[in-house]
């Protein structure tokens, strides 16, 4: 069960790894100052911190089988998914916002050049719901493995 929870980590990691990257590239961090963004960069940036460090955590547990690491990388993704669903909850206006507002292409390129478009609004509805699908399955599988559950 480790394993599969490694699995499922590293899976989470990698849609993490892309909506950061959007978010960053569509300027999420310059829209700080404007309040364009409904993502608090100290949320973001805590959040993939946390998650990395958990990860590197998990990977020593892989290693050594030590308990107190399947504990402690537990006790890492609490709030990692604690601020997951404040971005959950910050990030669902903005979501709705796009689909009912449905704008013209050429005033969705004006919005963006002025930076009124919130970045996170350029997230894949896929991508979210498998981040958090595979987050919630990572959550579960780590505390099983930890309770002893499962065998490892």
């Amino acid at each position: 069960m480790d394993i599969a929870a490694l699995i499922t980590w590293v899976v989470t990691a990698l849609g993490g790894f892309y909506m950061l990257g959007t978010w960053i590239q569509r300027g999420g961090i310059r829209q700080q100052q404007s309040g364009t963004s409904r993502l608090p960069a100290p949320v973001i940036f805590g959040h993939f911190a946390l998650a990395a460090i958990g990860l590197v955590v998990w990977i020593i547990y892989v290693v050594a089988d030590q308990t107190a690491l399947a504990w402690t990388a537990f006790g890492l993704l609490l709030p990692v998914a604690l601020l997951g669903f404040v971005m959950l909850a910050r990030w669902i206006p903005v979501y709705r916002e796009r689909a009912t507002a449905g704008p013209t292409p050429a005033a969705t390129t004006a919005q963006v050049t002025e930076g009124t478009v919130p970045a996170e609004r350029h997230f894949p509805l896929a991508v979210v719901l498998a981040h958090g699908l595979f987050a919630v399955v990572t959550l579960v599988l780590v505390l099983l493995t930890a309770l002893g559950i499962g065998g490892s």
